[in-house]
């Protein structure tokens, strides 16, 4: 899929591993960096943990669930999607206080495409990248069965939110945001946007 004759998107694949980490954690406001570094061994960087994860085969964070935007040889984005059939069981109360906000809305997104992450480098931002790469998820939605996609986003991020409603995505639910150490966004709301699209 073209975006601009020098801009390309195509499925990601395991030697993508390294940007899909870096930009992850942006799409995640560093709530990424603050869960890998719960994990690393001696030595071990945040980064070279979240690329391990996206380098699996298996889980939510896995390569076979991404799309890139490469203009030229470079990784510009990306956008990670799956979709979610059957509600999470977590106990909310039990979660780190970051991520409990979406683990909620997840349970109200059961029978969607779930758009995990998007992101686009600094530099690359305002070309319209990320709605190419919308457009994409919805397309691979689409082809997998699925009528309805659904995406999450802090209240606060004004940029992301209006990215959304341009590309038809509305707003049906909220979760208040924790406390927590760990992003620059610490009080509002995460909200759950939604857009049908067509098979």
């Amino acid at each position: 899929m073209n975006i601009e004759p020098t801009e390309t998107i195509r499925n990601a694949t395991r030697s993508d591993a390294l940007p899909l980490a870096k930009l992850i954690d942006i799409a995640g406001e560093g709530i990424p960096t603050w869960l890998w570094r719960q994990s690393c061994t001696a030595g071990q960087s945040p980064l070279e943990v979240g690329t391990q994860r996206a380098q699996r085969s298996e889980g939510g964070f896995s390569f076979r669930n991404a799309m890139v935007a490469k203009k030229r040889k470079n990784v510009i984005g990306m956008i990670l999607g799956y979709p979610i059939d059957v509600a999470p069981t977590d106990d909310l109360n039990a979660l780190p206080a970051a991520i409990a906000p979406f683990v909620d809305l997840e349970k109200q997104s059961v029978g969607t495409w779930y758009v995990n992450a998007l992101a686009v480098f600094a530099g690359q931002q305002g070309q319209g990248v990320g709605s190419g790469l919308l457009r994409a998820a919805e397309a691979r939605a689409a082809q997998a069965g699925y009528r309805r996609t659904s995406i999450q986003v802090f209240a606060q991020n004004r940029g992301a939110v209006r990215l959304y409603e341009r590309n038809g995505y509305r707003t049906i639910a909220h979760s208040t945001v924790q406390d927590h150490p760990c992003h620059p966004y610490y009080t509002g709301d995460v909200l759950l946007l939604v857009k049908d699209v067509e098979r």
